[in-house]
């Protein structure tokens, strides 16, 4: 008995056996580009997810510690008015009585623990502005006036009203300060310059 296969169909003509096989070469190759299009999409969505879960994590990793650097930082700012209780109480003490033994242990003892508050503050990231002959600093300072004449270039800090504090790298409180204000300038000359006291 003869074994070989014939190699068509013989009931279909051979140009029609050979469009059969072609159509379905086709649709196989459909159906692979369909499935590979549905992989790379899986795949593209597992990436985004895992994108967003480590953007998640770092995020809540810089909120954990941003709460563990500021989280005193609206006791501090409470402090801050505290803190500038001794150096008004040493100002309300007059110089010539300061030599009274009695008077002089006040002092002492209002220093002490003035000096105790300051060094508990630096431990916890907390330092004090003191921006006297710097250039004023609108993220920094806050302007309470601006004077003429100071032989001064304007803008630049003359005065310190009240220091301002920052915890880490955040701002506490600005330091108020006044400001050497720009000279008119000569006829014809440029004109002088302009600090905004808005801040």
């Amino acid at each position: 008995m003869n074994d070989i296969m014939p190699e068509h169909d013989p009931l279909l003509p051979p140009d029609a056996a050979q469009d059969n096989a072609a159509g379905e070469a086709d649709r196989v190759a459909a159906v692979i580009a369909a499935l590979q299009e549905e992989v790379a999409q899986a795949k593209d969505q597992a990436l985004r997810a895992m994108a967003d879960a480590e953007n998640t994590r770092k995020r809540a990793l810089k909120e954990r510690e941003d709460a563990g650097k500021y989280a005193i930082s609206a006791f501090a700012r409470d402090l801050l008015e505290f803190s500038g209780n001794f150096d008004r109480a040493l100002s309300a003490i007059p110089q010539e009585v300061r030599g009274d033994e009695r008077i002089a242990a006040v002092v002492i003892g209002i220093e002490a623990m003035a000096k105790d508050l300051f060094a508990t503050f630096e431990k916890h990231g907390i330092q004090k502005i003191n921006p006297m002959d710097e250039m004023f600093n609108p993220n920094f300072h806050e302007a309470i006036f601006e004077a003429p004449g100071t032989g001064k270039p304007a803008g630049m800090v003359i005065q310190v009203v009240e220091p301002g504090y920052i915890i880490k790298d955040r701002l506490l409180r600005p330091a108020k300060v006044g400001v050497a204000k720009g000279e008119a300038a000569p006829a014809g000359g440029a004109p002088g310059g302009h600090v905004d006291t808005s801040a």
